[in-house]
């Protein structure tokens, strides 16, 4: 087992040469002493190496003492529903989220799907399963079956508010976990229709890559979307936990403006809320979260980092530039499903096309994230903090500078060289400007 898999929030890497089924036993022996548990929740993606390595993963379990609920094929969005709805200590998501099929994984949460890291266990289990020195277990787990879908499509669905309202949407999924959120989609066929695209789990991961932050991942969507005059496009990544946007004219809405949208949509229901956003996010989000009455707050990047935040100040949704969107109604975890619904409920509420309710939110000229490898992360951020005196530091994910008409943020990556930089102004010159002086700084 390369130790290597074992990343900031989750466990990842290339079947069977960096993980396999020996390991997933000894990742399941070790999570069942570590945690001390008593029932796990494990459900998993439609990879071809999923079947032996969930076999495995059960076998270590339940040798550790643990008694498995065997979720089936899920998207990891229902086993955090999952998390929270049964009797469990614990839910695994066997999946290798949006890489490609050689791949597989695991991301673990615990009891109302409180994720693990690094920082919160998941090392720990690492160095336990690695030793392979375990406590002998007085009981062998047993295993019985539970299909969360229905309920989680049901409950999810129930939030749709659409009136006589109709619409057309085309959904792909990429052949991949998405293909069980369908039948969310499938009890609103009153209001809503929907073409399928790439939606074949008897082919699972056989087309494009499950990634809508590429956006070359997309083009067969914006098509296809021209094409039938759909009101909405839909892409879900491999495991389902991010969801992309297409709007009616083919163009691709920026995650964190979705942030903005749904924002509003929660506020008319929960006013004064507590809305969450990552820092990479347009100023647009705070602004517009705070004009409708919500509270903003700001997050450093990644899934533990905001569902713990959401816990610490009671915020009832979240979003990131990723396009990972969450809500307390799922234990402050991601649902791509609840995020689309929520989008058709605005949209029945305007009479407007989607594109004119995201040009709303478009205040501002955003780069997106942009990757630089370098040699010494920290000289170069020390280098930045020098350089750019003028504006408001903040140190809560690398360091972010804001000035009146434009800000950026640089953040190194946890795994890999890289430096990560975000930046937004106001105009479009101002923005590429900058953008060429930072990266000037950063890979000069």
């Amino acid at each position: 087992m390369n130790p290597n898999i074992f990343k900031a929030y989750d466990i990842r890497g290339i079947y069977p040469s960096d993980i396999d089924e020996d390991g997933v036993y000894l990742i399941g022996r070790a999570a069942a002493q570590y945690f001390s548990l008593k029932n796990v929740a494990v459900g998993r993606d439609a990879r071809t190496s999923s079947p032996s390595l969930f076999k495995e993963l059960v076998r270590g379990l339940t040798e550790g003492g643990a008694d498995v609920v065997d979720l089936g094929l899920t998207s990891t969005p229902m086993v955090y529903f999952a998390a929270s709805r049964l009797p469990v200590d614990a839910v695994i998501s066997l999946t290798a989220s949006h890489n490609p099929p050689e791949y597989n994984g695991m991301k673990l949460a615990l009891k109302g799907a409180v994720p693990v890291g690094l920082g919160t266990g998941l090392a720990e289990i690492r160095d336990l399963a690695l030793r392979g020195d375990f406590a002998q277990s007085d009981r062998i787990g047993t295993v019985t079956i539970e299909d969360i879908k229905p309920d989680y499509c049901s409950y999810f669905a129930s939030f749709a508010e659409l009136g006589d309202r109709k619409f057309s949407v085309v959904i792909d999924s990429a052949n991949a976990m998405g293909v069980l959120e369908l039948p969310a989609f499938d009890q609103l066929a009153v209001n809503i229709s929907v073409t399928n695209l790439w939606n074949d789990l008897e082919h699972p991961f056989e087309c494009h890559e499950a990634n809508p932050l590429k956006e070359e991942t997309l083009d067969e969507l914006r098509t296809k979307v021209k094409e039938t005059h759909a009101d909405l496009g839909i892409s879900f990544d491999g495991d389902a936990d991010r969801i992309g946007f297409v709007d009616e004219k083919g163009a691709i809405i920026p995650m964190d403006l979705m942030t903005a949208l749904i924002a509003r949509e929660i506020l008319k229901k929960k006013p004064g809320a507590t809305i969450a956003y990552d820092l990479r996010s347009s100023r647009s989000v705070r602004e517009i979260i705070e004009e409708h009455g919500g509270i903003a707050v700001e997050c450093p990047v990644g899934h533990a980092n905001i569902k713990r935040i959401m816990r610490e100040t009671g915020a009832v949704f979240a979003g990131e530039l990723s396009g990972h969107y969450y809500y307390e109604e799922n234990s402050t975890a991601e649902s791509g499903t609840l995020t689309a619904i929520l989008l058709f409920n605005l949209m029945a509420e305007s009479d407007a096309p989607v594109s004119a309710l995201v040009a709303e939110t478009h205040r501002y000229f955003h780069s997106g994230e942009i990757n630089s490898e370098v040699k010494d992360k920290d000289a170069i951020l020390e280098t930045l903090k020098k350089t750019y005196t003028g504006g408001k530091l903040t140190k809560i994910d690398g360091i972010k500078v804001e000035y009146p008409t434009w800000w950026f943020n640089v953040r190194g990556s946890n795994t890999e060289p890289l430096l990560r930089l975000t930046l937004e102004a106001e105009t479009e010159e101002e923005m590429e400007a900058k953008k060429a002086e930072l990266l000037g700084i950063i890979r000069g």
